[in-house]
C-alpha cells in the first residue's frame, strides 16, 4: 500500500506494511515457573546476571518473560545483590 505525503511543499511516497506482514513472535514463558525453582536467592549472581543488561538495569518482564510474581521476587534479589556489591548498581 502506497501512501502519498506531503513535506515542504514536496510530495514523497511511502510503502505501509500490512499487519500480515509482520513477524509472529513465540510466546514467552517464565523460566522460574518451568524451573519449578522455589526460591531466587540474591547470592545467586550466575541465574541473576541474566536479568541484568550490559549497563547494570533491570530488564523488564516483557523482556524476559517472567511472570509478574517472579519479576517481584526478582528485582527484590537483584537490589540486595547490589546492596552486598556482588552486582554492580546502573553505571
Amino acid at each position: 500500500m502506497k501512501v502519498k505525503v506531503k513535506t515542504f511543499g514536496r510530495s514523497k511516497t511511502k510503502i505501509m506494511k500490512k499487519k500480515r506482514d509482520t513477524l509472529l513472535m513465540r510466546k514467552k514463558f517464565c523460566r522460574l515457573c518451568v524451573d519449578k525453582s522455589k526460591t531466587v536467592d540474591y547470592k545467586d549472581v550466575k541465574r541473576l546476571e541474566s536479568f541484568i543488561r550490559e549497563a547494570g538495569k533491570i530488564v523488564t518482564s516483557r523482556v524476559t518473560g517472567t511472570c509478574a510474581k517472579h519479576q517481584r521476587v526478582v528485582a527484590e534479589a537483584i537490589k540486595k545483590a547490589r546492596f552486598l556489591s556482588l552486582i554492580p548498581y546502573a553505571r
